[in-house]
Formats: structure tokens, C-alpha cells, sequence
């Protein structure tokens, strides 16, 4: 399915970018859902559609995309290459979930610094995924209140 660009319109008349992050209600961050205003209202059935931050050349990507459009699911896409998250959207995204789980794992930087070993707290995280979005785990989908992390079709069913 083709990105529909009336979702730029919408998020332009609310100030938010292209697949942007809305500041979620103080409950919902300290509860660690997101909801954004599309996906808390159209998400969770067959057919409803789903942000998704990805990064276009990343295979497990790909494969998520497809899979999900193979259900007839509508995404609204946000190239986190070109889109990058800030550190307020990271934070919110992350909510009160453990923000070790967002760390791509495969990535060279998580390498190099041995964050397997040496695990960097939730703030120097957050900034280091905001200055390489290649360390945030793709995709991330958000969907009703939900995210889900790297490609698990069980959680994508259950969407």
C-alpha cells in the first residue's frame, strides 16, 4: 500500500511532523502505553492502520511491513532515517518499559561501546538513540496504545 500523504496534511495542522509523536497524557506515560491521536482512534481492528517507524533498507522491516500489509493493515510510515526521533519522542515512546529493550542490539555502536556489558542508563540511551537512529530496534509499531518492538507476528495478530 502506497503512503497516504493526508496524513502529512493532518499532522501539519497539528504540529506534529510525519508520523510524529503526540504528547501523551501523564497517565498513559507513567503506565508506559503510548497512544497517538490516529492510532488510539483507528488501530486494533483489521483494517485500521499503524504508525511505523522504521528504516526502508532494513530487512526485518521489510519483512514486518509485509506482513502486516498482507493483513490489510494501513501503515503510516516514518523513515527514522530521514525523521529521526527526538529525545522527548524517545522518552515518551519509551514510557516506563525498560529502555535496554529499545537498543538494537546488531548495531555497531552497541558493539563497539559493549552496551551488552556496560549498559548505558535510561538518558545517555535516550541521547544516543536520537543522534543514531540506527541503535533504536526496527521497526517499531504503534498501534492502540501498543508498541511492539522488531518483528513478532504474534503481537502484529493480536493488534
Amino acid at each position: 500500500m502506497a503512503r497516504k500523504n493526508s496524513a502529512k496534511k493532518n499532522n501539519r495542522a497539528t504540529g506534529t511532523r510525519s508520523g510524529g509523536l503526540k504528547p501523551a497524557i501523564r497517565s498513559q506515560a507513567r503506565s508506559g502505553t503510548l497512544a497517538t491521536k490516529r492510532s488510539a482512534s483507528h488501530a486494533g481492528a483489521e483494517g485500521g492502520f499503524v504508525e511505523f517507524l522504521h528504516k526502508p533498507t532494513c530487512t526485518t522491516c521489510r519483512k514486518a511491513r509485509a506482513f502486516l500489509e498482507n493483513r490489510g493493515v494501513e501503515l503510516h510510515f516514518r523513515n527514522l532515517d530521514k525523521e529521526r526521533l527526538s529525545p522527548a519522542e524517545l522518552e515518551q515512546l519509551i514510557g516506563t518499559r525498560d529502555h535496554k529493550d529499545f537498543l538494537n542490539t546488531r548495531n555497531e555502536l552497541y558493539r563497539d561501546k559493549n552496551m551488552k556489558q556496560n549498559p548505558p542508563d535510561r538518558a545517555e540511551a535516550i541521547r544516543l538513540m536520537a543522534e543514531n537512529p540506527n541503535l533504536i530496534r526496527r521497526p517499531v509499531v504503534l498501534a492502540g496504545g501498543r508498541v511492539v518492538l522488531g518483528f513478532d507476528p504474534e503481537e502484529y495478530s493480536s493488534l
